[in-house]
């Protein structure tokens, strides 16, 4: 029993980059409540006044500052996820968070004895939506954002590395935290701005943020052998039909959803697509409606192995996410 006891409250000294976005700042939550040493770095402030004590204001593009922060903490697990992460880049080197910031981070853990396992985190979009890979390193980016990503995963697999590894892809993560693209359709929907695109229906891989926390968590703790230099999605395991959600949000708050023959949302994403190049913002772009009916569903058997049983349901997680828009207005 006495052993129980100790072990129970080991700490682990765990770094988190790009701890201030919604995927960091929920990771940084469920590590700092269980009782682990955990430290963020990020060049934005984190957002809930109770993480800023676990902030560390660092560029990862900045070598010596990074170093800096990581030699003095001595991490034995590293989550990478700082990164940029928008679709809005002209060119890959809008993107060099991802690759210089990633090359600078594996030189410095090199030098980091105390590093035991490191999760980096790449992006579903390393491939196109629909493009089913054969094999991890089947690469089909449409965006200059999945190039970067793309980059981000050849400098890993090239590198050497005097530690565990594991590459992760979260798929479309949403849940309390999130901001676009995922907050505009759950605000669409409760405001009755969200319409069904006539039968254009589309079935994608989306994941809860607290089922991504539980699998990364696993990752973090799953046998070397089963891990090691592999790539694991992160998501729900069941797909989600686009229209299900939107009626499964609806009916938690008592309203009911139109639906708009696709002819004319196409006419409004040809106008959006205008406005845009004059610079101005607008709901639906060709781009987004694109995105919006094309099926993405992609496999996370492997994930299922380390990870089995995912913790939140979709319901579950439709009810929290409403009751933190609530409190977050």
């Amino acid at each position: 029993m006495r052993i129980m006891i100790i072990m129970r409250y080991m700490k682990r000294k765990i770094l988190i980059t790009g701890g201030s976005g919604f995927i960091g700042a929920n990771i940084l939550n469920f590590y700092s409540q269980k009782g682990d040493n955990v430290i963020s770095i990020d060049i934005k402030k984190q957002k809930k006044k109770s993480h800023i004590d676990y902030w560390q204001n660092a560029d990862i593009r900045n070598q010596n500052a990074l170093k800096n922060v990581i030699k003095d903490f001595n991490p034995e697990f590293v989550i990478h996820l700082a990164a940029r992460t928008d679709l809005n880049g002209k060119n890959i080197i809008d993107y060099d968070s991802n690759i210089i910031g990633t090359k600078n981070l594996i030189e410095i853990l090199n030098q980091t004895p105390s590093v035991k396992r490191v999760i980096f985190t790449s992006s579903m979009l390393v491939c196109k939506p629909g493009y089913i890979p054969k094999h991890p390193t089947d690469y089909a980016p449409s965006t200059i954002y999945g190039e970067s990503k793309v980059l981000m995963e050849k400098i890993i697999r090239e590198s050497s590395h005097n530690y565990e590894w594991v590459i992760v892809r979260p798929t479309s993560i949403w849940g309390p935290g999130f901001g676009e693209p995922y907050r505009n359709f759950f605000d669409m929907v409760i405001n009755k701005r969200y319409f069904h695109i006539g039968k254009k229906s589309c079935t994608k891989t989306y994941g809860y943020v607290e089922n991504l926390i539980y699998q990364i968590d696993s990752i973090l703790n799953a046998p070397v052998d089963n891990i090691q230099g592999n790539v694991f999605y992160l998501g729900d395991y069941e797909p989600t039909n686009i229209h299900s959600w939107a009626n499964e949000i609806a009916n938690e708050i008592g309203i009911r959803i139109k639906t708009i023959q696709y002819s004319i949302i196409k006419l409004s994403a040809l106008g959006g697509d205008l406005l845009k190049l004059f610079g101005v913002k607008f709901p639906m772009t060709s781009f987004r409606l694109k995105n919006m009916t094309t099926n993405n569903i992609v496999d996370l058997s492997n994930t299922k192995e380390i990870a089995p049983n995912l913790p939140i349901s979709r319901i579950e997680g439709i009810r929290k996410t409403l009751s933190w828009l609530k409190e977050n207005k």
